[in-house]
């Protein structure tokens, strides 16, 4: 689906998105948007940040309270506070106005190689999709993964518990989680971490990374006080499994580690 309300760029992206095999709706205000994607589901939708009746944050919002569809900001708003926004209320991407329809296609694409979650695919591609490794998960590894304090990740079933509660994360917010899981003790940088989730060498902001960590970490300190994922600072992020109170020691080695809270993006720190 598409949402945008200027008619020259709606054309654009359809013909784009329709070159690239989509049956493409349109919606050219936020309202309108939130109705079709509550009567036709979507399984991607281009966004603009600026529409009349509602913005586009809210429409991201509302659309993503009841479906787990790919969602690409296309807007002319290069603040980075827009950016980050639009990431934490569940958009999968952000890709500035003009936009190249090649790259567009290749963001496209690199979301859609990320396997979907069982509770979002029709039969026949969950059928297809249990035969496909996440980006962070090879095949021939364990299907479960304890990380210590009751949090378990089933990669199988895409699902993430602390101590049996279900906690509650966007695709993104998983794979994050995924990807640190299958390299405990391990310093992943931002780079491998865009390459690895996003799949693509055209997304450049790493700072995507410190959102939907930030976003992550919050989610998981609602089930648990304990601290799994560590800040290396100017570097990336550290996960380590949780045990006693001895063995969460900060640092671990030559590296300064932080707790950072959720909101932490917003306080303009330099990560």
């Amino acid at each position: 689906m598409v949402v945008e309300d200027d008619p020259d760029i709606s054309s654009a992206l359809v013909e784009t998105l329709e070159g690239a095999g989509f049956r493409v709706t349109s919606a050219r205000d936020g309202r309108q948007a939130v109705e079709v994607a509550a009567g036709d589901p979507p399984d991607l939708v281009t966004l603009d940040l600026t529409l009349p009746h509602m913005d586009g944050i809210e429409v991201c919002r509302r659309i993503r309270e009841s479906s787990d569809c790919y969602i690409v900001i296309v807007s002319a708003r290069s603040d980075e506070v827009d950016r980050l926004i639009g990431l934490e209320v569940g958009a999968d991407d952000f890709v500035l106005k003009p936009f190249s329809p090649r790259e567009l296609r290749a963001r496209v694409a690199a979301l859609f190689r990320r396997p979907r979650s069982a509770g979002t695919t029709d039969d026949a591609a969950a059928s297809t999709a249990l035969h496909v490794p996440s980006p962070s998960q090879p095949a021939d590894e364990p299907s479960t993964i304890s990380a210590g304090a009751g949090l378990v990740i089933n990669s199988a079933r895409r699902e993430v518990q602390v101590d049996g509660a279900i906690v509650d994360l966007t695709r993104i917010e998983y794979d994050v989680l995924e990807y640190l899981a299958t390299h405990l003790s391990r310093v992943c940088t931002r780079e491998e971490m865009v390459l690895a989730i996003w799949s693509s060498a055209l997304t450049h902001d790493h700072h995507l990374v410190d959102v939907h960590v930030a976003n992550l970490r919050g989610k998981l300190r609602r089930h648990s006080d304990a601290t799994w994922i560590h800040t290396i600072r100017g570097i990336g992020y550290r996960m380590d499994r949780e045990g006693s109170q001895e063995d969460r020691r900060a640092g671990g080695g030559p590296y300064l580690v932080a707790r950072i809270d959720s909101e932490d993006w917003a306080r303009g720190l330099d990560f």
